[in-house]
């Protein structure tokens, strides 16, 4: 007989909800469902109410509103994030929100630092110096620690003008990306340099190995999180973090990590590295068709994690 799991929790990504009418992406040639999104998270939360075990939290991957609202005005995006954090609220256990391009297309850092996708909670979970670097870690269950990371602290994507980051951002980005649109990977020696893509600080590359550290010694099992795929076996090459090399170091110069979740990538992807870490990036919400979904349940045990996914997720048993 399985044991019960040490916890549950949910796990969604790329809602990126906009009250308008069907779309598609930047090539044209992919259908975005963005009214029909929100209907989507909604059933996703009814689901996760109704588990037993109930779940424990929710892991929210990053774009939860879509960069059209910023488009429409201020007050389209306001409106847009408060119907996704309304729908959430309805559970009542905590949400852990990723930072995605898509967030800072509508928000500034500061603005966002002021919303509700500001998910650190208090106490015991300090990120790295940077007040604007949404990083943070925290324990939901003992022996296991969740790791927030921020895949956009190094970008220009919501920074403000002359910061030290957002120019040391673009001083890189223009450095790898010579096409006029730097959103274009077409051409590039690394297609990964794109602007809706971000990077790491060494601040927050120097914390993470800190938090690891002490995981490692406290023989805790971690799973990361963040918007951005990090190993390029989980990504289609284009949709990965900037510096992913300088964040696997991190991971694997430590032993505890057993799981690392992503989104932007909305055909999902998988693999498991030569370090034994998983690697999950999981399919986007706004592109599944209203009849179908795309959002799972995570089980955790002793030894594995069991993945139970919805509509376009598959089910996966992880083993660590």
């Amino acid at each position: 007989m399985q044991p019960a799991p040490r916890v549950a929790f949910g796990v969604i990504a790329d809602i990126q909800f906009a009250d308008a009418e069907d779309g598609h992406d930047f090539g044209g040639t992919r259908r975005r469902y963005y009214r029909h999104s929100l209907r989507l998270l909604r059933d996703a939360v009814r689901e996760w109410a109704a588990e037993r075990p109930p779940v424990g939290f929710v892991l929210q991957l990053g774009d939860s509103i879509d960069g059209l609202n910023a488009r429409r005005g201020e007050a389209e995006a306001e409106a847009a994030l408060r119907r996704v954090l309304e729908a959430l609220a309805v559970l009542p256990v905590p949400v852990h929100h990723a930072w995605g391009n898509h967030e800072l297309y509508n928000f500034s850092r500061v603005q966002l630092a002021r919303s509700g996708l500001r998910s650190r909670p208090a106490g015991g979970s300090a990120g790295p110096p940077d007040p604007l670097c949404h990083a943070y870690h925290c324990s939901p269950a003992a022996g296991l620690r969740l790791v927030v990371l921020d895949a956009y602290d190094l970008s220009p994507l919501g920074r403000e003008p002359g910061s030290a980051l957002r120019e040391e951002a673009l001083r890189l980005l223009r450095d790898k990306n010579h096409n006029e649109d730097l959103n274009n990977p077409a051409g590039l020696n690394e297609p990964h340099f794109v602007a809706f893509n971000g990077g790491f600080s060494q601040a927050q590359l120097d914390w993470f190995s800190d938090v690891l550290k002490f995981s490692d010694e406290n023989q805790e099992k971690v799973i990361v999180m963040g918007h951005l795929p990090i190993h390029p076996y989980a990504s289609n090459g284009v949709c990965l973090a900037w510096n992913y090399e300088a964040a696997l170091a991190v991971i694997h110069s430590h032993r505890c990590v057993v799981c690392v979740l992503a989104g932007h990538l909305h055909d999902g992807a998988y693999c498991l590295d030569s370090h034994g870490v998983h690697h999950l990036t999981l399919e986007g919400v706004v592109e599944t068709p209203p009849e179908s979904n795309a959002f799972g349940t995570m089980y955790v045990y002793e030894d594995k994690l069991i993945l139970k996914g919805r509509g376009r997720i598959a089910d996966r048993v992880m083993h660590f």
